[in-house]
């Protein structure tokens, strides 16, 4: 991992600024700390995440209608909390840490509750709680690291808090298969090992990601932190665009969860097995997601975050297709894995180039909201396509829409997504 100059100056938010004439080759203390927390944390939410289709379907015998409903609260609600959290750090000058770590607390206090929720409504509403956790967590740690990076190397410090973010994504399902096999009551211990982990993580944050008040360190105007300044900035156009195709590309993207109950089906997986589904997805992250945030920062971020849309789009294709040779699960899982690394970070690190120091949170919040909205909004249609008219259909939907919306996304081409500073007022 990068390891931060001690040489080098270090700004009120953890930035590392080179010495003059010397280039700079690390990333920022913080985002290392930041993605240590997220390691963790991963952990113990793909725990949850790998057993969580099929303790619902197999388990409860919840139908696909009601299982998309399921995953599109734990995708799409924390878009309901995200401009607040983002509000409420930008307000607080310097609260990023404070408000992620409430995130953080709420996310790992729901991990025993699902102990006792064995009906739709409890379970939603637990689901609901944890993703609101995620909600406020969201946008003030990619504010940290977007603060603590300099505009040329936000790529490669958003991949690698994606890579350390990622590799407790490998380790999670991995911890929820040997639980499984180990333990009789499996499920339950799996959400109390979950609660234990995620209790880690926010110890992590408290005791070594930094928390000081700083000011924005560029030439910007101080903005008044409010909502309404957050959504006036959509009025400038690199941000508008960036927004726009985030959501039109989220419309058209077919949880996790139903890829691999896809794979499951096609495959006939057996159920002990389903939990290790994910870590082909983890692993093709975890290994492209520096290259690639690197490759952003040198050719293009809006062209790799594309890119990226066009691996999901052949993830379909071969999910549609009469093939069921042995390759069909690692070459789906490896594309889809590849569809993250080009295009989680990569967005984050393209619309922070469009929001001024004072409401970077905020900013990149209106973001993530429009896409978690779309999402939650693509859950419940692809689950009522599949009751309707089956798993093929609704896939064959999906991978039209989202052709269509990359093709329209690509003439929709920002301006400002390669690293470049550009002034924007609120």
């Amino acid at each position: 991992m990068y390891v931060a100059d001690s040489r080098a100056s270090t700004s009120a938010h953890g930035a590392v600024r080179p010495p003059a004439g010397r280039r700079r080759a690390a990333v920022a203390p913080t985002v290392v700390a930041l993605g240590t927390v997220s390691l963790v944390t991963d952990v113990s939410s793909e725990m949850v995440t790998a057993v969580l289709p099929l303790y619902l379907v197999t388990g409860l015998g919840l139908s696909p209608l009601g299982f998309g409903l399921l995953d599109g609260i734990y995708n799409g609600f924390s878009a309901l909390v995200r401009l607040a959290g983002g509000h409420l750090a930008d307000r607080g000058g310097g609260r990023h840490k404070w408000v992620a770590g409430l995130g953080y607390g709420i996310s790992a206090a729901c991990k025993p509750l699902l102990l006792m929720a064995h009906a739709l409504t409890p379970i939603g509403l637990v689901l609901a709680a944890d993703r609101t956790g995620k909600g406020l967590r969201t946008a003030p740690r990619d504010a940290l690291i977007s603060l603590s990076s300099t505009p040329e190397t936000r790529g490669r410090a958003f991949g690698v808090h994606r890579a350390m973010d990622t590799a407790g994504a490998l380790l999670g399902p991995l911890a929820a298969f040997w639980i499984l096999r180990a333990t009789v009551d499996g499920y339950d211990a799996v959400f109390t090992v979950s609660f234990c982990v995620a209790v880690l993580g926010v110890l992590v944050l408290v005791l070594f990601v930094p928390g000081g008040r700083g000011a924005p360190s560029g030439p910007e105007p101080a903005v008044r932190p409010t909502i309404r300044a957050a959504l006036t900035l959509l009025g400038g156009r690199d941000l508008r665009r960036v927004t726009v195709c985030a959501l039109l590309l989220g419309l058209a993207t077919v949880s996790d969860s139903f890829v691999y109950l896809l794979l499951q089906r096609r495959l006939g997986v057996p159920d002990r097995w389903f939990a290790l589904l994910p870590l082909g997805t983890a692993a093709t992250f975890l290994l492209l997601a520096v290259p690639l945030g690197r490759l952003a920062d040198r050719v293009g971020r809006w062209t790799v975050f594309l890119a990226g849309h066009g691996t999901l789009l052949l993830a379909y294709l071969l999910l549609l297709t009469s093939w069921h040779g042995t390759g069909l699960p690692y070459l789906v899982l490896a594309l889809h894995g590849a569809f993250y690394a080009a295009t989680d970070g990569v967005l984050m690190a393209a619309a922070s180039d469009s929001v001024p120091e004072g409401l970077r949170s905020s900013g990149l919040a209106v973001v993530q909201t429009g896409q978690a909205l779309t999402r939650f909004a693509c859950s419940l249609l692809f689950g009522a396509a599949w009751t309707m008219w089956g798993d093929r259909a609704a896939l064959a939907g999906a991978a039209v829409a989202l052709a269509a919306c990359a093709a329209f996304s690509l003439g929709m081409r920002p301006e400002n997504t390669n690293g470049t500073k550009e002034t924007v007022t609120a």
